[in-house]
C-alpha cells in the first residue's frame, strides 16, 4: 500500500483552534496535483483501487468505522464526489445518508437525534451528504432559532464526534470549497441540460444572495468544531477532477492512519484422510 503521510494533506487541513481563512483559500488552487488533468485523473483511478483495498480491510476487521462528512454550498459537488471517489468500493460496506429539511418527527427531537441513528456501524464507511452541520449553517443564516441556541451547538457537535471516536468511529470532515462564479456556472449548466434539470431547485438560486452569510457561518463552524481527532479539510472544488483527487488523498491518509487489518484466526484442523 502507498504511504499517505500527514504532510501530503496538511495544506488542506484546518488547524484545530484556528480560523480556516476561507477568503485566502483559492477554490481553483491546483497545488499538489500529480500533473495535468489527464495525469491527475489517472492518479485518481489508482486511488480508487487503493481505497477499495482499505475498505475491504475495514469491513473484514469489523471493529471500527469511518464517517466522511461532506459539506458545501449548493452545487459544490457533494453528489459528484460520492459518485466518482467511491465508485470502486464494495456496496456492502458503505452507506450514504442525505440530510434534507427536517421532518416534523425529527424536529420533535434534539438536533442530533436524526444524525446519530445513521452513523456507520462497525466495519462500514458512512458518508453524510450534508450533516449535523446544517444546524449551525442554514439554521444560522435563516435565523430559524435564536443565536444562543445554534451557538451552543458547537460544543454539542464536538462532544458528539468525541463520543463517536470513543466508540471506534473515525470522523473526517470535508468542506467542498467553490467560488461564487463557479456556483453560478454550475447552476446555469443544470438549467440548460435536460439530464441535470432535475437537480436544480428554486432554493438554489434564492440562496445565492446569502453567499457572504454562508461563508461567515462556515468560517466559524470550521474554527469551532475542528479537532485533532475529527479534523476539517477545505477541498478546492472549482475543478472537479482535482477535487476528486484531493478527496482521495485525504481518505487514503485517514484510512492508512486507522490501519485496519484482516483478522487472523487459527486454521482449523484438516483431517489427513479417511
Amino acid at each position: 500500500m502507498a504511504d499517505h503521510d500527514r504532510g501530503r494533506v496538511a495544506r488542506w487541513r484546518v488547524r484545530p483552534g484556528h480560523p480556516p481563512l476561507l477568503a485566502r483559500r483559492r477554490p481553483d488552487d491546483l497545488t499538489g496535483a500529480p500533473g495535468d488533468r489527464a495525469a491527475t485523473e489517472g492518479a485518481t483511478a489508482r486511488q480508487i483501487e487503493e481505497l477499495a483495498s482499505w475498505q475491504d480491510r475495514l469491513w473484514a476487521e469489523g471493529r471500527r468505522s469511518l464517517l466522511v462528512v461532506l459539506q458545501g454550498v449548493d452545487a459544490a459537488g457533494k453528489d459528484g464526489t460520492i459518485k466518482h471517489v467511491f465508485r470502486g468500493v464494495n456496496p456492502q460496506g458503505v452507506r450514504v445518508a442525505s440530510f434534507k429539511e427536517p421532518t416534523p418527527l425529527e424536529l420533535a427531537h434534539d438536533f442530533l437525534w436524526r444524525v446519530h441513528r445513521l452513523v456507520p456501524a462497525a466495519g462500514e464507511i458512512g458518508i453524510f451528504n450534508r450533516s449535523h452541520y446544517e444546524d449551525v449553517l442554514v439554521v444560522r443564516v435563516h435565523e430559524l432559532v435564536p443565536e444562543a441556541v445554534w451557538r451552543a451547538r458547537f460544543d454539542d457537535i464536538v462532544a458528539f464526534e468525541r463520543i463517536l471516536g470513543h466508540g471506534g468511529t473515525s470522523v473526517v470532515k470535508l468542506m467542498l470549497h467553490i467560488s461564487f462564479e463557479e456556483q453560478g456556472a454550475r447552476l446555469g449548466d443544470r438549467l440548460a441540460r435536460p439530464d441535470k434539470q432535475w437537480k436544480l431547485q428554486s432554493s438554489d438560486v434564492a440562496e445565492r444572495p446569502r453567499w457572504e452569510a454562508y461563508m461567515a457561518a462556515y468560517e466559524e463552524a470550521l474554527a469551532r468544531t475542528g479537532t485533532e481527532e475529527s479534523p476539517w479539510y477545505v477541498v478546492p472544488g472549482d475543478r472537479k477532477w482535482f477535487r476528486n483527487w484531493v478527496v482521495g488523498e485525504i481518505l487514503l491518509h485517514t484510512l492508512a492512519a486507522m490501519d485496519p487489518r484482516y483478522p487472523t484466526r487459527p486454521r482449523p484442523d484438516v483431517p489427513a484422510g479417511p
